[in-house]
């Protein structure tokens, strides 16, 4: 019994650690000045003109991730329809509940403005 509730306690140990270690360890090896190496080009190479730090609209992201939300959501609903004629009134049921909220957040993201490109 002890072994067991050992094994959880490493266990707990190392889910804790994971996460912590590499914060702790860029905190004493990160670089805290600016260097010439720092505003180098990266990925494309090609050189900026203007200032580097330019803001940029959030709401492009929250687009693509609203996108992608519903888009994995509808993957759902794939099995479902393979197996809607065998499936029992529950079954059927669940799957227009979950229709029923993908419809509904549309339409709350719809009305929040998450879904125009301007």
């Amino acid at each position: 019994m002890l072994n067991d509730w050992l094994f959880i306690g490493i266990f707990l140990l190392i889910a804790f650690l994971f996460p912590i270690a590499p914060i702790l360890i860029a905190h004493f090896l990160a670089p805290r000045r600016s260097s010439p190496q720092k505003s180098q080009t990266y990925e494309c190479g090609v050189e900026t003109v203007g200032d580097t730090w330019v803001q940029f609209k959030g709401q492009y992201y929250i687009y693509g991730l609203v996108f992608l939300i519903f888009d994995v959501e509808i993957v759902f609903l794939f099995p479902w329809a393979v197996a809607y004629g065998q499936l029992p009134l529950f079954g059927v049921l669940a799957g227009i509940l979950f229709i029923a909220l993908l419809i509904a957040g549309l339409f709350y993201d719809w009305k929040k403005g998450a879904l125009e490109w301007v």
